[in-house]
């Protein structure tokens, strides 16, 4: 790709050391009319299809996911990521994050089923396939006249993935692979037309991928449906496969390249998943203000009390930065993917790298946005009291359901280790330079601090020095650990995840602030106070965890004047010079959505 290009786009992690302009994120204020009928389109079909149908779902009505699934398939909305020419609709990264968040809110074993098919059961081959492979597979997929499935994790194999027992040898006559091995936790398994299986050829290093059609004459064997926590309705089974005959023409990309594609697919997975988890979180503080309003207590709506206002408001706070978050990460990817095609890339390979450029940012969203839905579910339980913990409620379904998203796609832990861990290799690399900001902020601690009455004049001038103040104590606890442990880094766990927290509070609490800079500049401040309380609140919490996990971090690894300096630089990274009124900035938020009865943004 050229330098031109390259200058031009934002690069994956380097958020943390170059200040973004609101003007160069996208925001959900800036779909198109097209993106906006899809939208609708979508929340129709799951109005009419899905809401009304709940019941069946936590029922464990798999006939009816598939059901629906086919209903969406002849909707078009399983071919939207899917180029035109493999018969889905071609539409951009922005589009397909838009119908993943709307198509998913209703319930998780719907959401899970179609993630599963749409991503990691169609993607691998759209990204890996050979032409004849993709002519053969897409189409049925693209349609729901098939569906797939993904098959990766064993029983001794699950966040190691590449160390599955899975087998894939090779026929005297050279024509197929013999697949034998057991695969468990497979979504869509007891209705699926075709697995993504992960097997090792002989003593390989990595495993190698395969396209494996659902034939159960060919060796294969499905367990019992799994009796889960959540996601009651989506397909979980093990997947047992006997001298499964699998054409050599169906590997997948090359041999030994498994490990990467399983890595990719995980990297789209990781960001669809968070687009997942909006749309519930809107559905749920939703019906947390609606019951509020009709809950009457010691004479009057419990949306009165501050202590229910409060939760609603932290709950659509929440969700306003996840939306802010994810849909910046997803215009990022969009337009390196459009710069590498217009720089004579195929679609193929752009997309691949366009996502794998911003790997952190996935890892970052997957982690927030998934703990966000768990904690706003949580809260709508709260608020509907005795009654959330009833199934006549929908509050007890969506905690549940919610549970699952800090697990699938990389567990929570992982993706923390992962974004620090990938931030310091794009580093090494030379792809994000650290090293300089880093060594600034060393300087700077030791440097006599400024005084000067600073100009706040201008909206969220504050906020944005804030912001600044946080990716220094990031760039001095991190840059310190890596100068101490070097390469040993990564056995530092607990380190590891303290500054994980760091990075991810700075990525959502820039996302929120940049967003609603912009609604102010196009909309007027004044017409905008709820979201300027919103990123204000967001942001004071973000402050507070960052002074906690950076204290944490720094106590694990210095000492002494070491130690000392570092708590200082600590606290003055971390002070306002106004501290927010956070009462009435809830106040301002819940006031909004107790009016409206729902969440208004």
């Amino acid at each position: 790709m050229s330098d031109t290009i390259d200058k031009q786009l934002a690069r994956g992690g380097q958020f943390l050391v170059k200040e973004t302009r609101s003007e160069d994120i996208f925001t959900p204020e800036d779909f198109t009319e097209e993106q906006i009928m899809m939208r609708d389109s979508v929340k129709e079909f799951i109005d009419r299809e899905v809401w009304p149908n709940k019941e069946r779902f936590e029922k464990k009505d798999y006939a009816f996911t598939e059901e629906a699934m086919r209903k969406a398939g002849e909707l078009g909305f399983l071919g939207v990521a899917v180029p035109e020419e493999y018969g889905g609709l071609g539409m951009g990264f922005v589009d397909t994050m838009l119908v993943c968040d709307y198509i998913s809110g209703a319930t998780g074993s719907f959401s899970t089923a179609f993630g599963a098919h749409t991503g990691i059961g169609t993607m691998p081959i759209t990204l890996y396939g050979t032409e004849e492979q993709k002519l053969k597979y897409v189409p049925k997929l693209a349609s729901g006249e098939w569906f797939g499935a993904y098959c990766l994790t064993e029983p001794g194999a699950g966040s190691d993935a590449n160390s599955g027992k899975t087998k894939a040898v090779l026929s005297e006559d050279g024509t197929h692979y013999k697949i034998t091995g057991q695969k468990m936790w497979i979504s869509n398994a007891g209705f699926c037309s075709l697995f993504i299986v992960f097997a090792r050829i002989e003593d390989d290093k990595n495993i190698t991928g395969f396209i494996v059609e659902n034939d159960p004459s060919n060796g294969i064997s499905l367990g019992e449906e799994e009796h889960k926590l959540g996601i009651r309705a989506s397909s979980t089974r093990q997947v047992f496969f006997n001298e499964t005959k699998v054409p050599v023409e169906n590997m997948l990309s090359e041999r030994g390249n498994g490990f990467k594609i399983a890595m990719n697919a995980l990297n789209v997975g990781r960001i669809k998943l968070a687009a997942a988890c909006l749309d519930a979180q809107r559905r749920v503080t939703s019906g947390a203000a609606k019951y509020a309003n009709e809950r009457i207590q010691f004479n009057t709506p419990i949306a009165n009390f501050g202590a229910i206002r409060a939760k609603l408001a932290e709950m659509a706070t929440n969700c306003y930065a996840g939306e802010s978050a994810c849909y910046r990460a997803a215009k990022n990817i969009q337009d390196r993917i459009a710069a590498r095609v217009a720089n004579g890339e195929s679609h193929q390979d752009a997309e691949l790298k366009g996502v794998e450029e911003f790997a952190i940012e996935c890892s970052i969203l997957k982690v927030a946005v998934s703990e966000d839905i768990q904690n706003c579910s949580d809260e709508g339980i709260q608020i509907f009291g005795g009654m959330g913990f009833s199934e006549d409620t929908p509050m007890e379904s969506a905690w549940r359901d919610a549970r699952i998203a800090r697990i699938y796609e990389g567990t929570n832990e992982i993706n923390r280790m992962l974004s620090v861990g990938m931030l310091i290799k794009k580093a090494m690399k030379g792809h994000v330079d650290l090293l300089g900001p880093a060594m600034k902020v060393a300087e700077e601690l030791m440097g006599i601090p400024s005084f000067d009455t600073p100009d706040y004049s201008e909206l969220f001038a504050e906020e944005k020095e804030m912001i600044g103040k946080l990716k220094k104590a990031f760039l001095m606890v991190a840059g310190s650990a890596v100068q101490k442990y070097g390469p040993d880094l990564d056995q530092h766990q607990q380190l590891l995840m303290a500054a994980a927290d760091i990075l991810i509070e700075i990525y959502m609490a820039e996302s929120v602030v940049l967003r609603t800079e912009k609604l102010a500049k196009n909309k007027g401040t004044g017409n905008v106070k709820e979201q300027i309380a919103m990123a204000q609140l967001y942001l004071y919490h973000a402050v507070d965890l960052v002074n906690t996990k950076g204290k944490e971090g720094i106590a694990s690894f210095a000492e002494s004047d070491e130690q000392r300096m570092m708590m200082m630089g600590l606290r003055r990274f971390t002070k306002y010079n106004n501290m927010p009124n956070v009462v009435a900035l809830r106040e301002t938020i819940a006031a909004k959505i107790v009016a409206e009865n729902s969440y208004p943004y």
